[in-house]
């Protein structure tokens, strides 16, 4: 039984987040009027358009956010995008850094894991990284869609560009998301020989080297024909934020070995076909969470009392197998050809596969009370067709995408201390979740000039996903591992689920939009748009416990029908209206770009949980999964971003003030939330992941100076981004993150020819403590499904990284 202390120190933690939640509330109101009437005067994107009189703008960026190259002012659609210069500027390490310059986008360390990505944008996305459950946000490497999140979560190194489009897309390319999509975009290979050292030294041991070259093989010749060569090789290191007490390993380091290589080969002008292989291995020590409730281990003599530690990085997790590990591998082929004028074909193949084990500790304690060994296990192969035809007043794509995935999760759930109270030696619930997907659709979005300031779009995506499951849930009451763990060889106890099931989903999800170019200066537009996430089954389904669903008197342990139609969950849609305005003023000084936008979110997947009493003794001694469509959601919110020169030549040629800003805001409330009792609790469910407000800041001075004798820039900037109170599940929980800013700072100098580059940045320099995840086995709610697990109260969080100060040197040859 749970402990009166823990109650307590939980119910002191609840009062806390309470209170500062409603405390935040005025502020929210003040920054939003602010943010709002100075955006609308000198806001922008963080890439725009440059005007030639204008030099401290940045440079005109072309973006493929509709499959064909565009200014990313003149885009109609939801956009930002980051060139690598630019993200340099900033400090950017990895992808969960984009974040902060992006409006109503959540990018995590997903909890328990270093390469796992969580993805949110709008208050779509999804939170578990078990295989069963589809993305609600797609991650692209070169136009290649992830299919799983392991891994997913990339460092940037040699990259010309990150975009990130926000609500759904699929009429244009890849697989259909339905809350948005991060381009990852490498950079491309020229005819210019080069190689690059890139050297990074830091608090906490951080070690980064990265070394990049570029290869002529052959040099372009008069009829267009070249071979290129390059590639980039990463090694990222980093001692922990905190400790493991328990068997020494560092808590929160980081130990990345990743690298690329891209062969260009064009055979003319009309034609090119471009093959790039990428790796990563992560050998990172597990990331541990952070225990917030006392426990006194009243099974040894005299008995243990383990307080909650000082320092949130670190942990008394007692699990090490298996040993952390992450591997990822992929292989991609792109081929274009300009058949004429008007068309053009393109052709995308690409195989990827990855391998995670990890030992995650939910209880975070030296005891084996809640101890989940894993592994992922995913292999995708994807082939995407298609014709590009840009004429006079029609413009557009169609294109057929297939995919065919396959995700293995399999791990133990230990609750060796709920063992005794159950007269049994041991216990562990072992689950092996396969789920495979075929997945195949044809798409297509056209442009047509009806004036030379006003044009329509429409489009569409017809998608036919074949969704396959193999789940085998086990219970062994003996202790230690399984024998997929190294445990003895020996046959379950109990079968929970033994299930083999396949179904299909269809779907057409169309699109339309009107845009009005009234001068140069301006770009309006309005959009609608459907977005679809297809069915599955849950993977950590007790199919055995299902009900008489289909009424002919036989229950879940005997009927196949009815496990199927428990472990099964349907698609969910969303429906999407968009109006913005994108200008450019002053010659290029102030841009901006302003999104509205209102969306309807129709049969929510709810990821669920229920108690089984397997041995039906009234005690429930572990749970199983069922996911349902048990919720629908009005969102809707604005967007804005911006970019103002605030001054040039304010004391010599080239001197520069500029300001770069992001707000977005999002009302997020469920209109029916249907509770394991059959009632409807939306009067108190959340939306996870979503913080109501975010918002960047960011004012930078450049002026041309001179080192060590070279001519150069040297720029110094200061930022601040905020982040509005965040559930961490669709709950009120412990573990939820009250607002936050976060201050960074930046200094540099670049050569005038580009060839040596020097900085030094400063992030989270207040050292702020926030919560970035976690897992909440304390807060018992039966209407959401919730199962408390573990003996000791499991309430463990996750934190966003601490102060850190590094400095980089890059140098070309």
């Amino acid at each position: 039984m749970r402990k009166k202390q823990d109650y307590s120190r939980w119910e002191a933690i609840m009062a806390v987040r309470n209170q500062s939640f409603k405390t935040s509330m005025a502020r929210k109101t003040a920054l939003l009027a602010f943010c709002s009437t100075f955006s609308l005067s000198a806001g922008g994107t963080v890439v725009y358009a440059q005007d030639e009189a204008s030099d401290a703008s940045s440079d005109r960026i072309v973006v493929t956010a509709r499959r064909r190259e565009e200014s990313l002012q003149d885009v109609p659609l939801a956009v930002s995008a980051y060139t690598g210069d630019q993200l340099d500027e900033l400090g950017a390490q990895d992808l969960t850094d984009i974040e902060a310059l992006s409006p109503n986008v959540t990018l995590e360390t997903s909890r328990a894991t270093n390469t796992t990505l969580t993805a949110f944008i709008r208050g779509v996305g999804q939170q578990d990284p078990v295989s069963g459950f589809e993305a609600g946000v797609g991650i692209y490497i070169d136009d290649v869609y992830l299919n799983r999140p392991q891994a997913a979560l990339l460092d940037i190194y040699d990259v010309e560009r990150v975009e990130v489009l926000r609500g759904p897309q699929g009429t244009l390319y890849g697989r259909n998301t339905i809350g948005g999509a991060v381009k990852y975009v490498t950079r491309r290979l020229d005819d210019e020989p080069e190689a690059r050292l890139r050297l990074t030294g830091g608090t906490y041991g951080q070690i980064d080297a990265v070394g990049t070259f570029n290869l002529p093989l052959m040099p372009e010749n008069a009829s267009g024909g070249y071979l290129r060569a390059g590639g980039a090789i990463a090694y990222m290191r980093r001692n922990g934020f905190g400790d493991n007490l328990v068997n020494g390993l560092e808590n929160y380091n980081k130990d990345i070995l990743a690298g690329r290589l891209t062969l260009d080969w064009g055979l003319n002008d009309a034609f090119s076909i471009r093959v790039t292989g990428d790796w990563t291995e992560d050998n990172s020590d597990p990331r541990q969470g952070h225990r917030l409730l006392p426990y006194t281990d009243l099974t040894v003599m005299p008995a243990v009392t383990y307080p909650v530690l000082d320092n949130v990085f670190d942990t008394r997790a007692g699990l090490n197998t298996p040993e952390q590990s992450v591997v990822a591998r992929g292989v991609s082929a792109t081929a274009e050809w300009q058949v004429s004028d008007e068309f053009t074909l393109k052709n995308i193949i690409s195989y990827r596969d990855d391998e995670t084990t990890t030992p995650i500790d939910f209880d975070s304690l030296p005891i084996v009370d809640l101890d989940v060994p894993g592994i992922y296990d995913n292999k995708q192969f994807s082939e995407e067709f298609q014709i590009l035809y840009e004429g006079d007043r029609l413009s557009g794509i169609a294109g057929f995408y297939y995919l065919d995935a396959e995700g293995l999760t399999v791990f133990d759930v230990v609750l060796d201390e709920t063992a005794p109270l159950l007269m049994l030696a041991g216990l562990n619930a072992f689950t092996s979740s396969d789920v495979s997907t075929k997945s195949w659709s044809v798409f297509g979005d056209f442009t047509f000039d009806l004036t030379d300031t006003v044009s329509i779009s429409a489009g569409g995506r017809y998608t036919e996903d074949e969704r396959s499951i193999s789940l085998l849930r086990t219970q062994y009451f003996t202790p230690g591992f399984s024998p997929s763990f190294g445990g003895p060889d020996r046959a379950p106890d109990v079968v929970l689920a033994d299930l083999d099931a396949s179904a299909t989903f269809t779907d057409f999800s169309p699109r339309a939009s009107i845009t009005w170019e009234p001068s140069p200066e301006h770009t309006l537009y309005a959009s609608y748009s459907q977005g679809f996430k297809g069915g599955s089954f849950d993977p950590r389904c007790g199919a055995n416990a299902a009900p008489d669903l289909d009424g002919d008197g036989m229950a879940g342990a005997v009927d196949i029908d009815d496990q199927i139609a428990f472990c099964r969950f349907e698609p969910e849609n969303i429906n999407t209206y968009e109006v913005g305005w994108k200008n450019s003023l002053g010659g290029g000084r102030f841009n901006s770009n302003l999104a509205l936008f209102y969306s309807g979110y129709k049969d929510v997947q709810v990821p669920g949980s229920i108690g089984i009493d397997a041995d039906m003794d009234g005690i429930a001694e572990t749970f199983a999964g069922v996911t349902t469509n048990a919720a629908e959601a009005t969102l809707y919110g604005l967007e804005l971003d911006g970019l103002a020169v605030l001054a040039e030549d304010m004391a010599a040629a080239g001197d520069s003030l500029s300001y770069q800003f992001t707000l977005g805001y999002i009302n997020a409330e469920f209109d029916e939330y249907t509770g394991r009792t059959g009632t409807d609790i939306s009067d108190v469910a959340v939306f996870q992941n979503t913080p109501s407000i975010t918002a960047f800041s960011r004012l930078s001075y450049q002026r041309p100076a001179s080192l060590f004798g070279k001519d150069g820039d040297a720029n110094v900037s200061t930022s601040f981004s905020y982040r509005s109170f965040t559930n961490q599940f669709n709950y009120a929980s412990p573990l939820d993150q009250p607002e936050v800013w976060l201050w960074n700072a930046g200094l540099g100098w670049t050569a005038a020819d580009g060839k040596v580059k020097l900085s030094v940045h400063g992030k989270n320099l207040l050292n702020k403590e926030y919560v970035v995840a976690g897992y909440d086995f304390v807060t018992t709610l039966p209407e959401f499904g919730n199962s408390a697990l573990g003996l000791s109260g499991v309430l463990t969080t996750f934190y966003g990284n601490p102060r850190q100060v590094f400095g980089t040197i890059e140098v070309a040859f």
